[in-house]
Parts: C-alpha cells; structure tokens; sequence
C-alpha cells in the first residue's frame, strides 16, 4: 500500500520529532543551516498533535525515533556511533536504541518460543531469564540447555514486526518516488532502488534461520582470526522467530568504564575493529553490516564477540577489488589511480574527463591529510567523495550502500574506543595485502587459471557453438538484421578458445 496515505505518515514523522522536541536537537546536531531549519520547523509545528508523544522520561530524540517505530530506530542506531557527526551527548543518548529499547513481556516470549518449537520453554530450558536486551527487531533471553546446563542466548521476534516494518517501508518508498517527482535532479541517486536494498535487508532480518545461516557461514570464514570470537548456533533450537546460540561472556564494548577497569587497552580494541571489517570486506566479501557497540563485547583474554548476525553484507569480488583500489588510492594519495578506477568500473560517465575529476579528488583528500589524526573520518571522505561524484553525474551504487554504511559505523565505534585513532594509518596495512594479493601477476595467473577451469566445462560445446555463429555469420539476413551481434559472438568464442589454448600451454611449461 504505497499510495499517498503514506503522507499521514511523513506529516507524523515531522510532528513526531517537533512535539518531542527531537527537531531542534538533530538540526543543532547536524548543524542544519538556517533556512532549512526554519522551513522544517514552520512545515512541522502546526502538526504536533499528531506526533506520537512517546514516554516522557525519554531524553527527546530516542523517545522520538522510539515512537516512531523499528526502522527509525535503526536510523538511530547508526547515529549512536558517530559522536563526531551529532556530539558526544547526542550519541550517548540514542546508544539506548542499541539494546535497551522497553522489552516485550517474558509470558509472550515464552508463547512464541512453545509454538516456533513444539515444546513448552520448561521442557527445553532451565533458568529462563526476564530480557537481557531489547532492540528494535527482537529481544534476548540467557536460559541454561536442560539438557546439558549450557548458557545459552534466546533471540525472539518482536510481536507484529513485520507489519511494523512493512508500515515504515511503505512510508519510505511514497516518499522516495515523491522525490524522484519533484527532484528529478535526485534520480541519479536511485532513491528508489536504495529503498528496495533496504527493504531487502530488513526483510531478511525478520527470518531467524537466515541469521542462524549467516552466523554459520560468517564463523567458517573466519575461524581462524586472531583475537575474534562468534558464538556457535544452535540449530535444533531455532526457527523463523527463534534463535538460539551459545551465550558470550564479555563486557559491552561500549561502557569504556568497564573496559578501563578490567585493564583492556581500548587502542588496540579501536584498531582491531577496524581491520576486523576491513578483513571480512576485502578478503571475504562478507561482512557483518550492523557492528555497533550494542553487538559487540570484550572478553576476559581482550578477544572481540560478535553476534546479532541479522544484518550481513556482500559484495563480488571484483567491486572488492574496485573499492580496495579507490583506499588505496587515498592512503597513497594517488588521485590519478582512483579516478582512473572510478571510470574503469563505470562510475562515472565515459563523456567526463579524467584529469579534470582526478584534481577534483585532489581538492577531496589533501584537506583530510592536513587533518591531525584525530580529525580524520572516513566518513569525512565519503561525504566530500559524494559531493565531487555528484557534480561528475556519478550515479548511487547500491551494491556500495551497505559497505559504505558499516564503514562509517565501524569507524565511530573504533573512534568511540580511541578517539585519537589514525583510520588511514590502522587501513593500510590490511588494504596493501588485500591489494598485493589480488592484483599482482600471482593474482593474473590465478585468474587466468579461473577462467581455463570455466572454459575446460563448455570444452565439448564449444565446436558446436563455433560452428553455428559461422553459419549465421554466411547468412546475409541474418548479418543484415544483427546489429553485428554475430561477429562480435564469433570473435568472442574465438578469443576464447585462444585464450583456453594459450591457458594450456602456460600450465604445460610452468
């Protein structure tokens, strides 16, 4: 239902925030400049009965975006790790959103447990506990296995979220074909299509065995990182709106109290998250997108736990490749390079002109090197990047959405840990291996092996593929209407049967 109902829910959104006096305090934050300001303000104050009031006891902007439901909640979230964007008292506020939001009761987590499972939660658990933590999609219960008096960390749904969600998604997608209306401007910016990514992250969030799959196949990566940790899955005891896994034992990363005290050094924490993410993205291509300080704790040995597995990103290994190639450029400051890969993977249009857009980098990265290391910000750089790919008819890419999005958290909550943290400096070493091991000629020779293994699978077709491109190639009606499609295919399958040949010959002598 994305009609224009979904105006009622704008309007409240902007009532919501004016009536709880959240507006004021995110304009401040965002240091919103003055017309904007009072054009907001103007749209919204004659709306405040219809905000939501939300619980009065609440500071304002997490008693706003809590009213407002899950997906703004999530908004929240991410600004709860970025102090340098909204302030130190801002982000300490809505890091309450991370996973003390008010909690459901035990009597219906229980109900929802007996009928996911088929068992009553006595037969299953010993010591099932009130909620341990409560956030937007679900909450978590610590029981013992009756079995065996395993810990263990129950995750289950949150009554009527779908219909939640589905509520706000509706309300964003209104809004984002409005924009494309009336901004056509905007349209490079795929609003839409940036919905749609959202919608389909969100939706997988809500099917608890898709985490479970996610947390399995995250451990298998990696299993072997020092100083990281992933509880185990318990699959017998999970199902769409339960999961259960192993419990961790660790302090919040976020309660810098505890950390000091418990003798953990929170400089080394800070930098091992990042290069933490920057492995999972690079090396595996699969990373875990929600790594704010409310999935994350600190063991007793110092190692990191993640959990909270419901948000995970992918990306190929070639745009890997591209955006390893775009850092590297940066910490290198060769502005060259990342605009000569911005044009090679189809960024920016072919019609602009490199040298002009490689200066335009130049103006983007030397202000963020003359920056004292506690200045520089990642997500300083994406923003500025964005303004300069704006003006060069850069389009939004959403396969980067989620990347960039964990790589702007990521680097409040190692900032949170260590505020004087160099991000460039704690990069490049990770960075430089992901590119040595990729784009080096060990790197060519694997990929050419790559491609003699996909070709030695269509060996046997492709005489008969060959012999039919030739017979369309002789048929003057069919060369006529083609467009040339048929020469290009020929010489297509004849450099690849070369490339094979020549693939073979290299393995011979080798």
């Amino acid at each position: 239902m994305r009609g224009p109902h979904n105006i009622l829910r704008l309007i409240r959104t902007g009532a919501t925030l004016e009536r709880t006096g959240a507006m004021g305090l995110i304009m401040d934050a965002f240091e919103a400049p003055p017309l904007v300001r009072g054009t907001m303000r103007f749209l919204a104050w004659p709306f405040q009965w219809l905000g939501y009031k939300g619980d009065p006891e609440t500071p304002p902007a997490p008693r706003a975006l809590t009213a407002l439901g899950p997906a703004y909640i999530k908004f929240g979230q991410i600004l709860s790790t970025r102090p340098d964007l909204v302030g130190d008292e801002l982000a300490q506020q809505l890091r309450v959103l991370q996973d003390k939001l008010p909690p459901f009761s035990v009597e219906i987590a229980k109900r929802s447990i007996a009928q996911e499972l088929g068992q009553p939660v006595e037969a299953l658990f010993d010591d099932f506990s009130p909620p341990v933590a409560a956030a937007s999609i679900a909450q978590v219960h610590k029981a013992r296995l009756r079995e065996d008096g395993t810990a263990v960390a129950i995750k289950v749904l949150r009554p009527g979220i779908e219909r939640a969600f589905r509520r706000d998604i509706d309300a964003f997608y209104f809004a984002a074909r409005t924009i494309e209306i009336l901004a056509p401007g905007a349209r490079r910016l795929r609003p839409t299509e940036v919905i749609a990514h959202f919608e389909g992250v969100v939706m997988g969030e809500l099917d608890l065995r898709l985490e479970a799959s996610s947390a399995s196949e995250f451990a298998a990566n990696t299993g072997n990182d020092a100083g990281f940790q992933l509880p185990a899955v318990q699959w017998d005891l999970s199902s769409r709106r339960i999961m259960t896994m192993a419990w961790a034992d660790g302090l919040p990363l976020g309660d810098n109290a505890a950390l000091d005290e418990a003798g953990h050094d929170r400089a080394v924490l800070g930098e091992r998250v990042l290069q933490l993410f920057l492995n999972h993205a690079l090396r595996d291509g699969y990373f875990h997108a929600d790594m704010h300080q409310g999935n994350l704790k600190v063991a007793a040995n110092g190692d990191i736990i993640a959990y909270d597995f419901g948000i995970m990103g992918h990306i190929d290994e070639y745009t890997r490749r591209v955006y390893a190639e775009i850092l590297y450029g940066f910490i290198r400051r060769d502005y060259r390079r990342v605009a000569e890969v911005h044009f090679e993977a189809g960024y920016v249009p072919a019609d602009r002109d490199v040298d002009a857009f490689a200066r335009a980098l130049r103006a983007v990265g030397e202000p963020i090197f003359g920056m004292d290391a506690s200045k520089i910000s990642m997500g300083s750089l994406l923003s500025y990047l964005f303004e300069v790919t704006e003006r060069f008819g850069m389009e939004t890419r959403t396969e980067l959405i989620l990347l960039q999005r964990t790589m702007v958290v990521v680097e409040g909550v190692a900032r949170s840990l260590y505020p004087q943290i160099n991000i460039w400096q704690v990069a490049k070493p990770v960075v430089e291996d992901y590119v040595k091991s990729t784009i080096g000629p060990r790197a060519v020779l694997r990929d050419l092996g790559r491609t003699a293994a996909v070709l030695s699978r269509y060996g046997p077709r492709l005489p008969k593929l060959v012999e039919d491109a030739l017979i369309r190639q002789s048929m003057p009606d069919a060369q006529s209407a083609s467009s040339g499609w048929p020469r290009n295919g020929l010489w297509a399958l004849l450099g690849a049967v070369a490339g094979a040949a020549a693939m073979f010959a290299l393995t011979l002598y080798t």
